[in-house]
């Protein structure tokens, strides 16, 4: 005992000297300054043994008592100074620069907003065509687990945004890296991220254009239909909208647009089911699961219907970037307020999406056309529902397609911004990044229309993509946390993630079939 007060009295005089003058900042797990850095060094070692200053030991009362009373004083605002602003790090003065960690102003209602604008969407319309497959009990259940499962893994993302003092993980790909080694991590990550940003972003615009070309004939009638626009020009006038929108910096900036989002599509998923639940079922309706011709469209028709469900749970590949938006001491760790946003987001995720599921199942049964709920309302009820309820219901889904073609394109803006600083050293100037923004539409429109055959691709990119929702998070778990070997958290984690990549690689099989069947169809009905 005498040793150890007599090295902290040795090393007093330097700490109290060193913390007020360093020049670098400091935070943990992340330095808090006006522009928002992200720090890079000394990860995972202790203050003490990093700079010399003052262990929280050491500045225990128990230890401070014993002192007079104004060396007590100074000892126990220095420990209140070192609970608030953390370890020492480094600052990575790029991180300002970048559109998803320029502002870290964020909150928990910013995090509810995001989630929810990027949590429901137009997958949650395909939710009865999946129980069409599947029957009742099936369904109910299957999408039962995946809601808990995807609840767990983005607790997961969002424990592990801060899992070593003085780093934060301000991007999936970023977390990968450090679970999984630099190279592998990108190599397993980067395809699938880029793919449910950019892939989404172009089905975004094609379900705002066609989405926005029904609202104009049943708004218009037989007025519009002397010289209407074509489906490609309604897809071009969706693009111009999400160009314009897409001028605003940074994730921060867009959070009116999410919500906005979320409360659009809370609305037209929840008015989708009460119009379909509040007219007259069809006679012929029926609740048998769809029969299938042969043992291997059964199996494909299940995986594509248990791949429906498991889409709809996306998002995931945001929530590190949202959590980045946030300030982090560590007195106030950002996982906090992040965990508090997304409690509410998901459960009101789950006030639509089970609803819709179930209720769309009962309206329509196995009669539930392909293209999901919209589909079925225009098909059986565009003479009962009156025009106006109609016409608000596509508006929203196009109002909400256009905030959320913002928010997952962030991380490819990210990207772009990030490669451009790299390089030149300096910010993206507002021509620079407009122009970025302008050329992202642009490409997206493109592989939306141009390439027609990737919507027969959508089960295997479908299934490689599902890990990052469901497996990745439970092996970054394993390997960043390090369970004790044969313990309930490490069984619970290795069986998901296990299953994870099981359910993923059947889903793409599904779609190699798919796509292996409809060449064959083409081929042999090819006309002479």
């Amino acid at each position: 005992m005498e040793e150890r007060g007599m090295g902290a009295s040795q090393g007093l005089e330097p700490e109290l000297v060193s913390i007020p003058a360093s020049p670098r900042g400091a935070s943990t797990p992340e330095a808090v300054t006006p522009t928002g850095q992200r720090s890079r060094g000394g990860e995972g070692e202790p203050l003490s043994a990093k700079s010399g200053t003052a262990s929280p030991r050491f500045l225990s009362p128990s230890m401070s008592s014993a002192l007079g009373t104004p060396m007590k004083r100074v000892l126990v605002n220095l420990r209140g100074y070192l609970e608030e602003v953390g370890h020492l790090t480094k600052l990575n003065p790029q991180d300002a620069w970048l559109p998803i960690t320029e502002s870290r102003h964020g909150n928990a209602h910013y995090a509810a907003f995001h989630n929810l604008n990027a949590g429901i969407g137009f997958q949650a319309l395909l939710l009865p065509v999946a129980f069409a497959f599947l029957g009742w009990s099936w369904g109910i259940i299957a999408l039962t687990v995946a809601y808990f499962w995807q609840l767990y893994t983005l607790w997961i993302l969002v424990k592990l945004h801060e899992a070593l003092p003085g780093r934060r993980y301000n991007r999936y790909v970023e977390l990968a890296q450090a679970a999984f080694g630099e190279r592998f991590g990108v190599w397993l990550t980067l395809f699938p991220t880029i793919y449910l940003s950019a892939g989404t972003a172009a089905a975004l615009i094609l379900i705002g254009g066609e989405t926005l070309k029904l609202f104009f004939q049943i708004v218009c009638g037989s007025l519009c239909s002397s010289n209407p626009l074509s489906t490609v020009e309604w897809y071009l006038v969706f693009t111009f909208l999400c160009i314009v929108l897409s001028q605003l910096p940074n994730l921060n900036s867009i959070a009116g647009l999410s919500l906005i989002g979320a409360l659009t599509a809370i609305t037209y998923t929840s008015m989708a089911w009460l119009l379909s639940v509040g007219q007259e079922r069809p006679p012929s309706v029926s609740y048998h699961p769809l029969s299938s011709p042969s043992l291997g469209a059964a199996a494909y028709s299940v995986s594509n219907a248990l791949g429906i469900i498991a889409y709809a749970f996306r998002g995931h590949n945001l929530a590190l970037e949202i959590q980045a938006t946030m300030p982090s001491t560590f007195k106030h760790p950002a996982h906090v307020p992040m965990w508090r946003g997304a409690k509410v987001a998901y459960l009101l995720i789950a006030m639509c999406f089970f609803p819709i599921a179930i209720g769309g199942f009962w309206a329509y049964g196995n009669l539930m056309p392909a293209g999901g709920m919209l589909n079925a309302l225009y098909a059986f009820h565009s003479r009962d529902i009156a025009r106006g309820l109609l016409a608000t219901t596509f508006l929203l889904v196009v109002f909400h397609c256009l905030t959320s073609f913002q928010i997952y394109s962030m991380p490819v803006f990210d990207s772009f911004e990030a490669g451009y600083t790299s390089r030149t050293n300096r910010p993206c100037s507002i021509w620079v990044r407009s122009g970025f923004r302008v050329l992202y539409g642009l490409i997206s429109l493109f592989v939306g229309v141009a390439l027609p055959f990737l919507s027969s691709l959508a089960g295997l990119l479908g299934g490689l993509s599902l890990p990052v929702t469901f497996a990745y998070p439970c092996f970054m778990w394993i390997r960043m946390k390090q369970p004790p070997r044969f313990s309930f958290d490490w069984y619970l984690n290795w069986s998901l993630g296990i299953i994870g990549m099981a359910f993923s690689f059947a889903f793409s099989a599904g779609g190699v079939w798919s796509m292996v069947n409809s060449g064959i169809q083409l081929k042999f009905f090819k006309p002479n």
